[in-house]
């Protein structure tokens, strides 16, 4: 799965247009209008970036940065702050307080689009990268192609996005809700036998002959992707 960027914005029309743009690059978006809102989803979403306003209602922008840069479980979050506030003095309190990067409004799209790209780069490249290659399979998410050694591998389309999730968190035990979670969303009304049948296809057409099974079932807990 693409990275999935948290927008933390109160102004809707700027956190629409921010939603489309990064959508259309192939981002996964979730939107807070508010500090409050943005804890509570950084509980359940686990972002790779949260693009930030420093002028918020209630909790404000840099308090949130402080707070999810002092607690262990969101300290390697990446942050942009994305505000009106200009002075070296509030850019520097902001990248003080733990901000990867800061852009100030009015801002260029183009170079906010480069800059969220790049920090995903440094933080979390398998989330960016076009070809995810692991053993002798890769996934090439631009060509949506799978291949193993020389052969095509072909996938249904939600195989593929389970292969993906899995290539992605290689060497992690997955839940089926974990599973569930990121390849079907929160919202979708699927039941956990549903992963177990997918895992089964998904086997299915990854094996040929002797070839080694590159999924784990892990008893009680789930299905990891290569070594554990």
């Amino acid at each position: 799965m693409s990275a999935k960027v948290l927008i933390v914005e109160d102004e809707a029309p700027l956190a629409e247009m921010l939603r489309y743009n990064l959508e259309a690059e192939g981002f996964r978006v979730a939107h807070a209008e508010t500090g409050e809102e943005a804890l509570i989803l950084l509980e359940e979403e686990r972002p790779d970036l949260v693009v930030l306003d420093w002028m918020l209602p209630g909790v404000s922008g840099i308090e949130l940065c402080r707070r999810l840069r002092s607690k262990s479980d969101s300290r390697n979050v990446s942050i942009l702050m994305l505000t009106a506030r200009g002075e070296e003095t509030d850019r520097i309190r902001g990248l003080s307080t733990g901000a990867d990067d800061y852009v100030v409004k009015p801002f260029s799209l183009p170079e906010l689009m480069a800059r969220v790209k790049a920090i995903l780069r440094r933080t979390s490249p398998d989330r960016v990268a076009e070809v995810l290659k692991i053993g002798d399979i890769e996934l090439d998410r631009a060509a949506h192609r799978v291949t193993r050694g020389l052969r095509q591998v072909r996938l249904g389309p939600t195989e593929f996005r389970l292969l993906e999730f899995l290539m992605e968190s290689s060497g992690r035990v997955l839940s089926r809700t974990q599973l569930l979670d990121g390849v079907w969303g929160r919202d979708a009304f699927v039941d956990e036998r549903t992963v177990d049948v997918h895992i089964g296809r998904l086997r299915k057409a990854l094996i040929r002959g002797n070839e080694r099974d590159p999924i784990r079932t892990v008893r009680s807990a789930g299905y990891v992707f290569g070594d554990a």
